[in-house]
């Protein structure tokens, strides 16, 4: 199936499994690009040095495109930026918005830049900055999230740019894929879906948390770092919801104590990051300390399996996945249901 997705990166399959941190590593991203998808690779919870060394991986598994995902806001998005650019890599994706610097010098070494984005005004301003693509995810999807739900976002934002638009939010079969196309978008980007594959190197028993999840077990809070945060309700997130403020406050400060041990983050670094999350929030200050090492709390659970002592972000689709394919099988279905419901619409 070709579109102007796949034929601006290069793939066969309009069809991409989006950057998640701890889980989106080398075996994920080449099973994805092997089946013709655009796989990106996580690099936030990654060194420089182990994101050259896991571009490399990804290079040694496949020959088809593949991405990687970037904080626009880290400060060593320069140095990221250059190992992408010195390794070939196809696409840059990004989940908060790259300056129009960043976009430049990536377009500038011949990388496909595509940012993802939860507001038409977003999708605006990086497409005027020179963005090839445009990601834009609804309040269906896990983790970082806002409240429109993808079937309003979605038309307005092919409306309001002219450049290729990647649905994200609610999305993990071929009739959503045909449904995106009908709203004008160029495919769909998945996250939980590609999570819940058997490539996915998530821990089992994470994976059957997932899978045994209803629609109602899928929440939104702001308990973990002062933003909407799409996740499984897990014994973590009960515990900050109820918990008073001396009492979260001593839990973020033991959790970030263990981040700063596993990264080598200092404790102002920590607390600067955190504050830079902000984003104009009142937070308290063990929001922000959290907002600072939620990418412990996701080790926790997508590599150590500690659900109890970890989030688990999740789009609302996870209460309706119920299998874990490979990549492949995966593709294959999503492409053959989509020409199923294609061929029911037109008759043929």
């Amino acid at each position: 199936m070709e579109t102007p997705l796949t034929r601006l990166v290069g793939v066969r399959r309009p069809i991409v499994q989006t950057g998640m941190g701890w889980v989106a590593g080398p075996r994920l991203v080449s099973a994805t690009a092997n089946a013709g998808a655009l796989g990106v690779l996580a690099s936030a919870t990654m060194t420089v040095d182990r994101l050259r060394e896991a571009i490399r991986e990804v290079r040694s598994r496949t020959e088809a495109p593949f991405g990687v995902n970037l904080r626009a806001d880290a400060s060593d998005a320069g140095d990221r930026v250059r190992v992408m650019i010195d390794e070939g890599v196809r696409v840059a994706s990004f989940a908060l918005a790259p300056s129009p610097e960043l976009i430049t010098e990536l377009k500038d070494a011949g990388v496909i830049v595509i940012p993802s984005v939860g507001a038409r005004r977003h999708a605006e301003k990086v497409a005027a900055w020179g963005a090839d693509a445009v990601i834009v995810q609804g309040g269906e999807g896990g983790g970082h999230t806002g409240e429109v739900a993808t079937t309003v976002l979605l038309p307005q934002v092919v409306d309001a740019v002219d450049i290729p638009v990647v649905a994200a939010g609610g999305f993990f079969d071929g009739r959503g894929l045909v449904a995106a196309l009908a709203y004008g978008a160029s495919g769909i980007a998945l996250g939980t879906r590609f999570l819940l594959t058997s490539d996915s190197t998530v821990p089992d028993a994470v994976k059957a948390r997932y899978l045994a999840a209803t629609v109602g077990d899928v929440t939104v809070t702001r308990a973990v770092d002062g933003l909407p945060h799409r996740m499984l309700r897990t014994e973590l997130v009960d515990a900050l919801e109820h918990s008073g403020r001396a009492r979260a406050l001593l839990q973020a400060v033991r959790r970030a104590a263990g981040y700063r041990k596993l990264s080598g983050t200092s404790w102002l670094r920590m607390v600067q990051d955190g504050r830079a999350l902000r984003h104009g929030k009142d937070l308290t200050w063990s929001q922000v300390l959290l907002a600072a090492n939620t990418p412990m709390l996701l080790r926790a659970s997508m590599v150590d399996g500690r659900t109890d002592l970890g989030v688990m972000a999740s789009g609302q689709v996870a209460g309706v996945i119920d299998d874990l394919p490979s990549c492949g099988e995966l593709v294959e279905r999503i492409m053959k249901e989509a020409e199923e419901v294609r061929e029911g619409l037109t008759g043929s």
